[in-house]
């Protein structure tokens, strides 16, 4: 049995990718998720706990997922959670993974510019859960061809002050900007 999760953290390694033994591309990261709680006697924010989950995208999201995200951004990870036991090298553990479902950057700490791509054709279409139909974009775009959708407001709308140093992330398939 599988849970449905939604877990708010942030990225704690640059996603990996690789290919399961069948071939469908696999994207890999690690998940901190930080409890906080107000002190009263301190007047401040302490961390309280970090629970920590293995985070693997399959397919497109796991392209996007490669692109668009590194180590430190604060995300939304929505997927199914399985906990499981391991053993290595006379050590014995447990794991917390979560099959991404859908992930996003956490807009209460930046700004991110989207950019909307089609399907490749490398990869067959996933199944839906519980369905004989492909998990396929309702928008039925098979082009090949990127979508021009107009951002300009992005470039209009200056960032909200921070002491944060800004950074930003260029890639292929988009920028975000922090």
């Amino acid at each position: 049995m599988h849970d449905t999760v939604t877990i708010v953290g942030n990225v704690a390694t640059d996603p990996t990718q690789g290919r399961t033994a069948s071939g469908i591309s696999v994207t890999n990261f690690r998940l901190a998720s930080t409890h906080r709680r107000f002190d009263d006697a301190t007047q401040t924010w302490v961390d309280v706990a970090t629970n920590w989950y293995s985070v693997a995208a399959f397919r497109q999201l796991g392209e996007h997922a490669k692109t668009s995200l590194r180590s430190g951004d604060s995300v939304i990870v929505t997927g199914r959670m399985k906990i499981r036991a391991w053993e290595n090298n006379g050590k014995q553990g447990t794991s917390v993974d979560i099959d991404a479902d859908a992930i996003g950057h956490d807009l209460r700490w930046g700004t991110t510019a989207y950019r909307r791509s089609t399907r490749s054709t490398q990869e067959p279409p996933s199944r839906s859960r519980g369905s004989d139909t492909a998990d396929d974009d309702q928008s039925g775009e098979s082009s090949g061809e990127a979508v021009d959708i107009d951002t300009s407001w992005a470039d209009r709308d200056a960032p909200p002050s921070s002491d944060a140093v800004p950074t930003e992330h260029t890639a292929d398939s988009g920028s975000l900007t922090y």
